[in-house]
């Protein structure tokens, strides 16, 4: 199979072209007419998922954040691009596009929190889900509950004051849908990467905000996208990076 049918397989489920305006998610590195002789999911190309995949004799690398992101006006060698191209490796990276997708970033966080009754909040431009748990919780429990399904070493949080019923989550970056979560009705939002200035408004509007974490919040996707690209793999194996790990260390 050519690495093209990975990245159509992709897009099957996660439309490209559905990605945010700022976003550069698609083809990236590589020859989308190269047969694939394997592959290696990750959350992001890092150094050690390059040698993974070089040990693992994997040619086609898929990522969840774009090894392209900004514009390059240079690839050197001591940028990520170049050892990818030195080393024959094509990558191929779904971000926006599988944040908002059906089944993707934002449904699987929904799923491990048990949310019932989700939805798509009109203010949340399409990534940012909302649903109800089973049972209300008081915000340290519902911090704790957090901890606990997305299998983290912490969380931080803060207390909105109000028991917690109806919860928004956006994977990755999301405190911007503070507000969003608010006019939805809900009771406390779950993000990552949230700022100081956020966790404020939060506590003066009543919500409960738990940072988890981006690469807590989205790791969870990395065994989807392996899914899929198994669909365009052909008979070329396909594996999770086992250096698909927490860049930070909580002690």
């Amino acid at each position: 199979m050519k690495a093209q049918a990975i990245f159509d397989a992709i897009n099957r489920a996660a439309d490209f072209s559905t990605a945010m305006d700022f976003d550069n998610p698609g083809f990236l590195v590589g020859d989308p007419q190269e047969e694939v002789r394997g592959v290696l999911c990750a959350l992001d190309v890092t150094d050690a998922v390059i040698d993974e995949a070089v040990a693992r004799g994997a040619n086609v690398i898929v990522t969840h954040h774009p090894v392209i992101f900004h514009p390059m006006k240079r690839v050197t060698a001591d940028t990520l691009v170049w050892r990818c191209i030195r080393a024959g490796l094509s990558v191929i990276c779904a971000h926006t596009n599988l944040d908002a997708a059906a089944g993707g970033v934002n449904d699987i966080l929904c799923n491990l929190l048990e949310l019932e009754e989700v939805c798509l909040p009109e203010q949340g431009e399409g990534m940012l889900r909302a649903g109800v748990l089973k049972r209300g919780m008081t915000p340290p429990e519902f911090a704790y509950y957090v901890k606990q399904k997305l299998d983290l070493a912490a969380v931080r949080y803060c207390d909105g004051g109000r028991p917690i019923q109806r919860v928004a989550v956006c994977g990755g970056a999301g405190g911007s849908f503070l507000r969003a979560a608010l006019a939805d009705g809900c009771q406390a939002l779950v993000t990552g990467d949230v700022k100081h200035d956020m966790l404020l408004e939060a506590i003066h509007s009543g919500l409960t905000l738990v940072d988890a974490g981006h690469f807590g919040t989205e790791q969870h996707v990395v065994p989807y996208l392996a899914q899929l690209a198994a669909q365009g793999a052909g008979d070329a194996p396909v594996a999770i990076a086992r250096s698909n790990v927490d860049p930070s260390t909580t002690i």
